[in-house]
């Protein structure tokens, strides 16, 4: 048998996965963004059943080359402009590295002292790098504190689920169909699926609407309307979530508003900052987070835009007991003399699951490695690209900006020639054209009705050459997607797709 755990052997086939991850970043800029595969191509590649007897490592390698490789789409690609990025470093790998290789799983403080005793101190760095009110630090003076999780969406459950106790408790338990979720119409989706997760009805979650006079953030007013109105019909309003950054257009809810509505009428303020809140930490975007001493929870993922490899999210609560008394679930085999006391944390308590990881040490390193200010210098460039190609967009006339642009996303269309004419279908195509040449990779969303396209910049490997490059190709496309729209309306039809 093969030994499962040798010190020889582990070194030898790790020099072995690194020198191919090496080789896979080094070529990376040369695979199509995105995996040029059709559904199911995996299964004509790989055996129906498991092997009996071991395999090399070398015929492992080969056969993610020819086979997994061309499926992927190239996330850490220099021209993957599409979602929000999932940002990878050395730094990060190398602190992934150190969290898989001594795997310890961190439940409670006696499982593994230094993984939690991390976890609250480099919560608290990032909480003063961000400068929270120091109610949601474990320095403050008060009784906040952090936690790390593996996404919002695990952060959402858990402040959602601690919001719908708390009111719960005073109402009464069987009053669960009277509450109310408040969000808005560019509020990440992810928020709705978790008001149904933990029991809210769905007629109960309110997508409360926007529009272009606030730049597509929601209104302090629309807000208290909505909760005055859900009042006057018996019903009680429960969670509310603010955006810093939203997903579609990167628009940026006034916190500070919010806030004194949601204190108004004793609701949960959740501010949600995924992918923006990273850029915080510089001092010229702290204002977005003014009122956030409001809130009762703040969350942000530095694996989208901090260079901190997936995962890791962060999770700041005003009131810790509070996430305890909704998720703590105690057995005899856990219990012992530490967690007795006040002065240790027990992070089982702060999440839904009971096994964690040892995110801490990846983020740990990760800015020891850069420091402040290197990670201020990534964050400063990616929104310096994103301003360059802004400007482009702005400089050709057959283009418009949809939303002004905040940090390093941009939203812009293709205008149709036609005033007045519908131009959804004329961007679909152009996004159709741009995506299946392989040499970038952007998605859509819908803004005011409008087919809107996103570029997203903030890739650890892009650079200035790189966007100008997709710019030039995105002229191109827009050239023939036009000129093919014309040629249809003459009964004749261009071929657009691939280069």
């Amino acid at each position: 048998m093969m030994p499962p755990l040798q010190p020889d052997d582990f070194l030898t086939q790790t020099h072995e996965v690194l020198d191919f991850i090496a080789d896979y970043y080094r070529n990376i800029e040369n695979y199509p963004v995105l995996g040029q595969v059709k559904p199911g191509y995996l299964r004509e590649s790989i055996p129906d059943s498991a092997p009996y007897s071991s395999e090399t490592i070398e015929a492992i390698l080969q056969d993610i080359s020819n086979d997994i490789i061309p499926g992927l789409t190239h996330w850490q690609s220099p021209n993957f402009f599409a979602y929000y990025q999932a940002n990878a470093s050395t730094p990060g790998f190398l602190g992934e590295m150190l969290c898989t290789g001594f795997n310890v799983v961190g439940f409670s403080w006696i499982a593994s002292p230094a993984a939690t005793e991390l976890e609250s101190i480099v919560m608290d760095w990032m909480g003063k790098m961000l400068k929270l009110p120091s109610a949601f630090l474990f320095s403050g003076n008060e009784d906040g504190g952090g936690v790390m999780h593996g996404s919002t969406c695990e952060a959402a459950v858990c402040t959602m689920a601690v919001a719908r106790d708390r009111v719960l408790k005073k109402i009464g338990w069987d009053n669960i169909s009277k509450l109310v979720v408040y969000a808005s119409d560019q509020t990440h989706s992810t928020f709705r699926k978790v008001s149904r997760i933990i029991g809210i009805k769905p007629s109960n979650f309110r997508q409360l609407p926007t529009s272009a006079a606030t730049g597509f953030a929601l209104s302090p007013g629309v807000v208290h309307m909505a909760m005055k109105d859900d009042v006057a019909l018996g019903l009680v309003p429960m969670y509310l979530c603010a955006t810093v950054g939203t997903t579609g257009c990167g628009a940026v809810d006034p916190i500070e508003g919010l806030g004194l509505v949601a204190n108004e009428y004793g609701v949960w303020l959740h501010v949600d900052a995924a992918y923006a809140g990273s850029a915080c930490i510089c001092p010229e975007f702290r204002h977005y987070l003014d009122g956030v001493e409001l809130a009762d929870s703040f969350s942000l993922n530095p694996h989208k835009w901090l260079l901190t490899n997936m995962d890791c999210c962060c999770l700041w609560v005003k009131s810790p007991s509070s996430l305890q008394d909704s998720l703590s679930c105690n057995a005899e085999y856990l219990s012992n003399n530490a967690s007795e006391t006040k002065a240790v944390i027990d992070y089982k308590d702060w999440q839904v699951a009971l096994s964690r990881r040892f995110r801490a040490m990846k983020l740990w390193v990760v800015i020891r490695r850069f420091g402040v200010a290197g990670l201020r210098e990534h964050l400063r460039s990616g929104i310096m690209m994103a301003e360059h190609f802004e400007g482009l967009v702005g400089a050709d006339p057959r283009f418009e900006v949809v939303v002004p642009r905040r940090f390093s996303l941009v939203c812009f269309r293709l205008k149709p020639k036609v005033e007045g004419a519908d131009g959804n279908e004329l961007n679909k195509k152009l996004l159709e054209a741009i995506n299946s040449t392989g040499r970038a990779f952007l998605v859509h969303t819908l803004i005011g009705g409008k087919y809107v396209l996103r570029f997203a910049i903030g890739g650890t490997l892009t650079e200035l050459g790189h966007i100008n490059a997709t710019w030039k190709l995105i002229q191109e496309k827009a050239h023939l997607v036009e000129a093919s729209r014309s040629a249809q309306g003459n009964g004749s039809d261009n071929l657009v797709r691939g280069d």
